[in-house]
């Protein structure tokens, strides 16, 4: 599985507002906290947004806040709002991957990796990376 800059990008901010929850925090705070560029982080915040998982509040005393408990939101939420799937053949969906002859069987193979891959992400909550990252420090 390849994880973009973006996507990385994607989840540490997610993780960082989680735990500041339930308080605004400022695009400006989030990338200096996590040293990703400013003017990514908003394009990446904004499709945050758009996929549901954060609130933006307007203003001097605004930021963006979890649209939902971090506990109801995945790692593989993330992924896909900024990434889309979680994994393709080719740049298309796995499920549509069809081979021939003596390769027949590697449908199977890309089909088994795409579930193992939505087996961690898709079973690993904000809530609980947060929980992680605090008992660590």
């Amino acid at each position: 599985m390849y994880v973009s800059a973006r996507t990385d990008y994607a989840v540490r901010a997610m993780l960082a507002v989680t735990a500041e929850h339930p308080r605004l925090v400022k695009a400006a705070g989030l990338a200096a906290a996590q040293d990703i560029p400013l003017s990514f982080l908003q394009g990446i915040l904004l499709d945050l947004r758009r996929a549901g998982l954060l609130h933006s509040h307007r203003g001097v005393d605004g930021g963006y806040a979890l649209a939902r408990a971090g506990e109801e939101i995945t790692v593989g939420d993330v992924v896909r709002a900024v990434g889309g799937a979680l994994t393709t053949v080719r740049g298309l969906p796995t499920s549509t991957a069809n081979y021939h002859g003596a390769a027949t069987a590697l449908r199977d193979v890309w089909v088994a990796v795409e579930a193992a891959i939505e087996g961690v992400v898709d079973h690993k909550t904000l809530a609980e990376l947060s929980i992680t990252s605090v008992k660590r420090n």
